[in-house]
């Protein structure tokens, strides 16, 4: 997008701000005067993006600060030190990609914890943040993989079986799930926060062959390269529909992002309103007391 609105009235969080999508929604925002808060995982991978993205745009307001998704504790140490009295965009950008079996900190299966509990906690624990904001946004960013898996609420933890694609599906149906469901509840309390979702298409990120990933076999890795350069659009492209969703004035809370091509698989933004998920209140309700029982953190919204 070259059409973004000055942002230099807004701070702004990341998450998984060192590579791919998150590196170039947060590089577009602090290059049009946003306080980016770059929420990164991997220090050292932090460190490197932190400087490419000072020389990129050298008079970015940036900070790097440190986040762990798998990790509930990283989780409220990071909203714990939140030092700035209010924050305007939360980006929930960081994720992974069907990972072979593993289990967090916290013993969740690993897709499970950080594509959906990691960003709930995260969401909620800075809440309070968000409502100082005077019109605060929170984007979710997730995959048209959630339209190829059934969603099983016996069984998002993995308790049951794990196939690796379907469960990466699941969650982010489930990202889907929240970013509706929090709008709901913003909007029954009254308030101006605004929760929308966004897909980003076919996009050539590291999340299918770094992280857990990188110990796949070399046959699995060169295809999945072969695959991101034959049909897998740059980084750029893909985070259009985060930056749409994250900087149009007047885009309605509870609206999903997608590129406008077929099947969603690449295009400009536009907003899709006929996807059944959208409008599931009851998978959304029940999903949501869910995660709020799994990671103890409760959303304290007026009534």
């Amino acid at each position: 997008m070259t059409d973004i609105s000055d942002q230099s009235d807004r701070i702004v969080v990341v998450t998984g701000a060192n590579s791919g999508i998150g590196y170039v929604t947060a590089r577009e925002l602090s290059r049009r005067g946003a306080h980016v808060v770059l929420a990164c995982r991997d220090p050292e991978r932090g460190k490197d993006a932190l400087g490419r993205m000072r020389d990129e745009v050298p008079d970015a307001r940036l900070e790097l600060r440190s986040l762990d998704l798998a990790s509930l504790e990283s989780v409220r140490a990071f909203a714990a030190s939140w030092d700035h009295d209010r924050l305007d965009l939360l980006v929930n950008n960081a994720g992974i990609a069907m990972v072979p079996y593993a289990r967090t900190a916290d013993g969740f299966e690993s897709q499970f914890g950080v594509n959906h509990l990691g960003p709930f906690a995260l969401t909620g624990l800075l809440l309070p943040r968000l409502l100082a904001a005077p019109a605060a946004r929170v984007v979710s960013v997730g995959s048209m993989a959630h339209r190829f898996a059934r969603f099983d609420l016996g069984n998002l933890n993995a308790e049951h079986s794990y196939r690796s694609a379907f469960h990466y599906g699941r969650t982010k149906r489930a990202v889907l799930y929240f970013a509706m469901e929090l709008q709901r509840r913003a909007e029954a309390a009254g308030l101006r926060l605004r929760s929308m979702a966004v897909e980003p298409g076919f996009t050539r990120t590291n999340v299918m062959t770094g992280g857990a990933n990188s110990a796949r076999s070399r046959l699995y890795l060169a295809a999945m390269r072969l695959a991101e350069r034959a049909a897998f659009r740059p980084a750029p492209d893909g985070a259009k529909t985060s930056l749409y969703a994250a900087t149009v004035p007047d885009l309605p809370g509870g609206s999903y992002i997608v590129p406008d091509g077929p099947l969603q698989i690449r295009g400009e933004p536009t907003r899709r309103t006929r996807e059944r998920a959208l409008y599931d209140t009851a998978t959304a309700a029940r999903l949501w007391d869910l995660s709020e029982r799994l990671t103890g953190v409760t959303y304290d919204l007026p009534s």
